[in-house]
Protein backbone atom coordinates (compact mmCIF):
# COMPACT_ATOMS: atom_id res chain seq x y z
CA UNK A 1 0.00 0.00 0.00
CA UNK A 2 1.04 3.60 -0.55
CA UNK A 3 2.82 5.10 2.47
CA UNK A 4 1.03 8.44 2.00
CA UNK A 5 -2.33 6.66 2.01
CA UNK A 6 -1.42 4.77 5.19
CA UNK A 7 -0.40 8.00 6.92
CA UNK A 8 -3.60 9.68 5.73
CA UNK A 9 -5.73 6.80 7.04
CA UNK A 10 -3.93 6.86 10.39
CA UNK A 11 -4.75 10.56 10.68
CA UNK A 12 -8.40 9.94 9.77
CA UNK A 13 -8.69 7.12 12.31
CA UNK A 14 -6.99 9.18 15.03
CA UNK A 15 -9.28 12.14 14.35
CA UNK A 16 -12.39 9.91 14.45
CA UNK A 17 -11.22 8.32 17.72
CA UNK A 18 -10.44 11.69 19.31
CA UNK A 19 -13.73 13.21 18.25
CA UNK A 20 -15.83 10.54 19.95
CA UNK A 21 -13.57 10.31 23.00
CA UNK A 22 -13.74 14.09 23.52
CA UNK A 23 -17.54 13.76 23.48
CA UNK A 24 -17.26 11.54 26.57
CA UNK A 25 -17.26 8.00 25.15
CA UNK A 26 -14.84 5.42 26.55
CA UNK A 27 -12.95 3.46 23.91
CA UNK A 28 -13.16 -0.30 24.27
CA UNK A 29 -10.43 -2.11 22.37
CA UNK A 30 -10.66 -5.72 23.57
CA UNK A 31 -13.41 -8.32 23.88
CA UNK A 32 -12.83 -8.47 27.65
CA UNK A 33 -13.40 -4.73 28.01
CA UNK A 34 -16.64 -5.03 26.05
CA UNK A 35 -17.89 -7.87 28.26
CA UNK A 36 -16.93 -6.04 31.46
CA UNK A 37 -18.93 -2.97 30.46
CA UNK A 38 -21.92 -4.50 28.68
CA UNK A 39 -22.61 -7.06 31.42
CA UNK A 40 -23.11 -4.32 34.00
CA UNK A 41 -26.54 -3.37 35.28
CA UNK A 42 -27.98 -0.23 33.75
CA UNK A 43 -27.87 1.32 30.32
CA UNK A 44 -24.93 1.61 27.95
CA UNK A 45 -24.86 3.37 24.60
CA UNK A 46 -22.36 1.68 22.27
CA UNK A 47 -21.25 3.78 19.33
CA UNK A 48 -19.73 1.63 16.59
CA UNK A 49 -17.34 4.15 15.09
CA UNK A 50 -16.25 4.09 11.47
CA UNK A 51 -14.03 6.04 9.11
CA UNK A 52 -16.84 6.05 6.55
CA UNK A 53 -16.95 9.69 5.48
CA UNK A 54 -20.65 10.11 4.87
CA UNK A 55 -22.26 8.21 7.73
CA UNK A 56 -19.36 8.66 10.17
CA UNK A 57 -19.45 12.40 9.59
CA UNK A 58 -23.08 12.35 10.71
CA UNK A 59 -22.83 9.76 13.51
CA UNK A 60 -19.97 11.33 15.46
CA UNK A 61 -21.50 14.82 15.78
CA UNK A 62 -24.86 13.22 16.62
CA UNK A 63 -23.19 11.07 19.30
CA UNK A 64 -21.80 14.22 20.89
CA UNK A 65 -24.77 16.57 20.59
CA UNK A 66 -27.37 13.99 21.68
CA UNK A 67 -25.86 14.16 25.16
CA UNK A 68 -27.43 17.56 25.78
CA UNK A 69 -30.57 15.91 27.17
CA UNK A 70 -32.28 15.27 30.51
CA UNK A 71 -32.05 11.48 30.29
CA UNK A 72 -28.77 9.76 29.47
CA UNK A 73 -27.35 6.23 29.50
CA UNK A 74 -25.31 5.21 32.53
CA UNK A 75 -22.30 4.58 30.29
CA UNK A 76 -21.08 5.79 26.88
CA UNK A 77 -18.65 3.53 25.05
CA UNK A 78 -17.29 3.11 21.56
CA UNK A 79 -15.72 0.35 19.51
CA UNK A 80 -14.03 1.07 16.20
CA UNK A 81 -15.11 -1.07 13.24
CA UNK A 82 -12.20 -2.06 11.02
CA UNK A 83 -9.68 -1.01 13.69
CA UNK A 84 -10.46 -2.74 16.98
CA UNK A 85 -11.85 -5.86 15.34
CA UNK A 86 -11.97 -8.07 18.45
CA UNK A 87 -13.88 -5.45 20.47
CA UNK A 88 -16.24 -4.67 17.60
CA UNK A 89 -17.02 -8.34 17.02
CA UNK A 90 -17.70 -8.85 20.73
CA UNK A 91 -19.99 -5.81 20.89
CA UNK A 92 -21.92 -7.16 17.90
CA UNK A 93 -22.52 -10.38 19.86
CA UNK A 94 -24.75 -8.28 22.13
CA UNK A 95 -26.66 -6.83 19.15
CA UNK A 96 -28.64 -10.03 18.66
CA UNK A 97 -31.02 -9.87 15.72
CA UNK A 98 -29.19 -7.00 14.04
CA UNK A 99 -26.72 -7.40 11.17
CA UNK A 100 -23.26 -5.81 11.45
CA UNK A 101 -23.53 -2.11 10.69
CA UNK A 102 -21.07 0.74 11.01
CA UNK A 103 -21.37 3.35 12.05
CA UNK A 104 -24.24 2.48 14.34
CA UNK A 105 -25.49 2.82 17.89
CA UNK A 106 -26.68 0.05 20.19
CA UNK A 107 -28.50 0.71 23.42
CA UNK A 108 -27.80 -2.13 25.84
CA UNK A 109 -29.64 -2.45 29.14
CA UNK A 110 -28.59 -5.05 31.72
CA UNK A 111 -26.58 -6.92 29.07
CA UNK A 112 -29.37 -7.06 26.48
CA UNK A 113 -29.73 -4.92 23.36
CA UNK A 114 -32.91 -2.86 23.53
CA UNK A 115 -32.57 -0.87 20.31
CA UNK A 116 -30.20 -0.10 17.45
CA UNK A 117 -29.73 2.83 15.17
CA UNK A 118 -28.19 1.26 12.10
CA UNK A 119 -26.15 2.76 9.29
CA UNK A 120 -29.20 3.04 7.03
CA UNK A 121 -30.82 5.22 9.72
CA UNK A 122 -27.75 7.49 9.74
CA UNK A 123 -26.40 7.71 6.19
CA UNK A 124 -28.26 10.27 4.11
CA UNK A 125 -29.98 11.75 7.16
CA UNK A 126 -29.36 15.08 8.84
CA UNK A 127 -27.34 15.13 12.08
CA UNK A 128 -30.44 16.47 13.89
CA UNK A 129 -32.45 13.43 12.73
CA UNK A 130 -29.91 11.09 14.33
CA UNK A 131 -29.78 13.21 17.49
CA UNK A 132 -33.57 12.90 17.73
CA UNK A 133 -33.39 9.13 17.26
CA UNK A 134 -30.80 8.84 20.04
CA UNK A 135 -32.72 11.09 22.40
CA UNK A 136 -35.89 9.09 21.78
CA UNK A 137 -33.99 5.98 22.93
CA UNK A 138 -32.68 7.86 25.98
CA UNK A 139 -36.21 8.96 26.78
CA UNK A 140 -37.50 5.40 26.58
CA UNK A 141 -34.72 3.48 28.33
CA UNK A 142 -32.64 5.86 30.47
CA UNK A 143 -33.10 7.67 33.76
CA UNK A 144 -32.93 11.40 34.32
CA UNK A 145 -29.55 12.77 35.38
Amino acid sequence: MDLNFDLYMNDVVEQARNEIEEAGYEQLTTADEVDQVLNQKGTTLVMVNSVCGCAGGIARPAASHALHFDKLPDRLVTVFAGQDKEATQQAREYFEGYPPSSPSFGLVKDGEVKAMIERHQIEGHEVMDVITQLQNLFDEYCAER
